[in-house]
């Protein structure tokens, strides 16, 4: 039997001493043959102590480190399913999700998360024992894996306060892959670099994957820092480079960024929101074409790309679909609207996700028929470009990080004397954007009281960065809060903080 899924015992037999990652850090490099072996022995090991296999969850509570990339590999050749979580959560987060997940062992940063926090009744090891694996050669054990078999559950944060885990699957990781080559000729030859966590979609679907399906060789770093990334991109004559505009902006402001030689990168990659004009004529001013896309958690991530010749042309757009997607935009009973109206943008195609874990309700709500309901309000021109008009729901977008206000209004109005709560996103000049909170309440509350009684509850980035406290909030005609005079009350009165 072959698994046709298991990409490292492939390139092993192909160019098993290329070199597949590279630490960012530390320059220690480990080849494919290398993962490779580490990997049979790892899913040995799993099976042997803890009756670990096809099916079964692993979670990861840790930074980026190769001990995930370790894991993914015992993945493709056993079918166990990753769990990798957001170290960055509050405990109670993470037992939220440990739990839903139903997850038999999780491996941990102890740098990142104490495990006597937690509620997690079953092994946690500390991550840095994987190291053992990388000291053993063992033949391939071959599992039976199918296409729409789990490879991950990424879970992401829910309209309804409690996350959701999209499943992820190995067809789904292949057609991702194929998309990003096809847009931007990823190949073998491919030498790029990863900062972005791994417990996002895009630290591990934007390149990683994909490059590692094609051979190339991806750098891996433990976090972003402008000065570093900056180097690496000259020093190692990087091919790609992907990063959100607050990343990008952060880059140009070195010093010495006009001087630098980045004359090997073919493209920049930006997500997560559009990038300023501004910004794109500085890296347009050093050669470096500038690609704009767009994807999520439940599809892709490779969605969209809009072509580096239309980023002026086009601004704000994020492009035509990628060669394997489907896109239409539709009314709220999915029917197609006419180019130039608006409507929900849904998503077709292998690489779109087949459910939530566990969640039947979440997934049927999510469809229209076999189409992924974005949630996203879009509109396409007449030259099929298309623009997203409005964020899904009230999401916002802090330092790279999804905010739903629901998750961080649920943990405001657990305090005894709140009695209603309201969060909105506003602009940040560092961060993108920051939680406003807007309370009604028995008293007035300081923003340091709020990020104390927040700070055991949500992770840092959703704590919110200021507090009004208003003696009511305005509702609409049905008696819903009504978010949107409420932003534009508090953006007017505030302009010249936003600037």
């Amino acid at each position: 039997m072959i698994n046709t899924f298991d990409w490292f015992s492939k390139w092993s037999v192909y160019n098993g001493e290329k070199t597949a990652i590279k630490i960012g850090e530390s320059g220690e490099t480990y080849t494919y043959r290398k993962l490779n072996e580490a990997a049979n022995w790892l899913v040995t090991e799993l099976k042997s102590k803890f009756k670990l296999g096809y099916g079964d969850r692993v979670a990861i509570i840790s930074d980026n480190s190769i001990y995930q990339i370790l894991l993914f590999a015992a993945a493709q050749k056993s079918g166990i399913i990753l769990v990798p979580l957001n170290f960055r959560l509050a405990p109670q987060e993470l037992d939220y999700m440990l739990q839903d997940s139903g997850s038999k062992l999780c491996f941990y940063n102890k740098q990142n998360i104490n495990p006597d926090h937690l509620a997690f009744e079953n092994p946690m090891i500390s991550i840095t024992e994987l190291e053992k694996s990388f000291e053993h050669k063992a033949e391939g054990t071959v599992a039976e894996l199918k296409e729409d078999d789990p490879v991950f559950i990424l879970y992401t944060s829910g309209t309804t306060g409690f996350p959701k885990g999209a499943v992820y699957t190995h067809k789904m990781l292949f057609w991702n892959s194929i998309n990003t080559a096809l847009s931007l000729n990823l190949a073998s030859n491919t030498t790029t670099l990863n900062c972005m966590p791994l417990f996002h979609t895009g630290g591990w679907n934007v390149f990683l994957t994909p490059v590692l399906h094609h051979g190339g060789t991806l750098l891996l770093f433990n976090k972003f820092e402008p000065a570093v990334i900056l180097d690496c991109i000259e020093e190692e004559r990087l091919d790609l480079f992907m990063g959100v505009p607050t990343m990008l902006k952060m880059i140009a402001d070195e010093p010495d960024f006009v001087s630098r030689d980045l004359s090997s990168l073919k493209y920049l990659i930006v997500g997560g929101e559009s990038m300023p004009i501004p910004l794109i004529d500085m890296y347009h001013r050093k050669g470096i074409p500038v690609r704009q896309g767009y994807g999520l958690t439940e599809a892709g991530p490779n969605l969209t790309s809009l072509h580096q010749d239309e980023a002026k042309r086009k601004e704000g757009s994020i492009g035509k679909p990628n060669f394997y997607v489907d896109i239409r935009i539709v009314d709220d009973h999915g029917n197609d609207v006419q180019k130039g109206e608006r409507g929900e943008l849904i998503i077709g195609g292998p690489m779109v996700s087949p459910a939530y874990w566990n969640n039947e309700k979440a997934t049927k709500e999510s469809r229209f028929g076999t189409w992924l309901r974005t949630g996203d309000v879009a509109l396409q021109d007449d030259e099929d470009f298309i623009y997203i008009v409005d964020r899904k729901k009230n999401m916002y977008i802090s330092g790279g990080e999804n905010v739903y206000p629901v998750e961080v209004e649920r943990v405001l109005l657990s305090h005894p004397s709140v009695k209603e709560a309201v969060v909105i996103g506003v602009p940040h000049e560092k961060w993108g954007e920051c939680g406003v909170a807007f309370i009604v309440g028995d008293k007035d509350f300081s923003e340091q009281e709020i990020k104390d009684f927040c700070s055991d509850k949500l992770a840092k980035f959703k704590i919110p960065s200021v507090v009004v406290n208003t003696p009511e909030i305005p509702k609409n005609d049905t008696g819903k809060l009504n978010r949107k005079v409420l932003k534009a009350s508090y953006l007017e009165k505030n302009e010249y903080e936003m600037n």
